[in-house]
């Protein structure tokens, strides 16, 4: 019955791994960049919906939606002030101002906040679901978590699959030169990517302030650099890789947690992944692309 009730944990910490993942892997798949900013948008996210519930005494729902926007509206913005501009320069130098924009969010969010820790309060205050005559107990927050990571990734399928930015952000992934002269505006295309996944992080840092309820302007960094684990460990660039890499981690993570050590849980994570990429380069799900010359 432990074994059930850790498992089930680790599907939902999994699920919003699996939610930071996915911003990863489109920005990655599209932009060819990878934004290590992403998880301090989520930390934004935590404290704007704090701030709308416990300052604006505003309902759980509408702070949710006020936490999107303003996590999309702040993805746009750093696209287009920090990203934008180094649109053909190295990769080193992309990096180099990702990690820049997460100190900047940090610190900013440090002297608006505070370093001192705030205390969320859930928004997700329905009964728990309880199976097995009452043994084995599922709260509210993991029955919410895990229901909205299979409703995010179908989403986004259907998106980049179905509908026209879609097809424009599959064409800006295989060539940017190409899909420019075809018509195609890439440079909308990455900032509506930026907005997407900007948008996720803000449900991610929701759901991620509900099941561990402190916020600190440090709070995202970890989960960041796990999520980004989690899409390299799926195979970076695929949406269900994104998922399935981000549960597994989660599941890892808990039962590590539980049979073999609290302190080396984060550990044994990033030794199965270094595993997996020596057994499989591409990741779980990755598809390797060979170039012309």
């Amino acid at each position: 019955m432990d074994f059930i009730a850790y498992l089930i944990s680790g599907i939902s910490l999994g699920s919003v791994y699996a939610i930071i993942a996915l911003g990863y892997t489109m920005v990655y798949g599209i932009a060819k960049m990878l934004n290590f900013a992403h998880g301090d948008v989520i930390m934004i996210g935590g404290y704007v919906s704090f701030v709308a519930t416990a300052n604006l005494d505003l309902p759980p729902a509408v702070s949710i939606m006020i936490a999107v926007a303003v996590c999309t509206t702040l993805g746009i913005v750093i696209e287009k002030l920090a990203y934008k501009p180094l649109r053909a320069a190295p990769s080193l130098a992309v990096l180099i101002t990702a990690i820049g924009v997460s100190y900047f969010l940090q610190n900013a969010a440090l002297l608006i906040w505070s370093s001192n820790p705030k205390s969320y309060t859930s928004l997700f205050k329905f009964e728990p679901l309880k199976l097995l005559d009452g043994e084995l107990t599922i709260a509210s927050v993991t029955i919410v978590t895990v229901i909205t990571g299979v409703i995010v990734m179908t989403t986004l399928s259907l998106i980049i699959n179905k509908t026209k930015i879609g097809k424009a952000m599959r064409a800006v992934s295989e060539d940017k030169d190409a899909a420019q002269l075809m018509g195609i505006g890439v440079n909308k295309t990455i900032t509506i990517t930026f907005a997407i996944g900007s948008g996720l992080a803000a449900i991610a840092g929701v759901l991620l302030a509900s099941a561990y309820p402190i916020l600190t302007p440090t709070m995202g960094a970890m989960p960041g650099i796990k999520a980004f684990t989690a899409a390299v460990f799926g195979g970076i660039g695929s949406i269900p890789g994104a998922m399935l890499g981000g549960i597994l981690l989660g599941v890892i993570e808990i039962l590590g947690r539980a049979y073999i050590s609290t302190q080396l849980s984060d550990a044994i994570v990033f030794s199965v992944l270094i595993i997996v990429l020596l057994v499989k380069p591409t990741g779980l799900l990755g598809k390797k692309i060979s170039e012309k010359v």
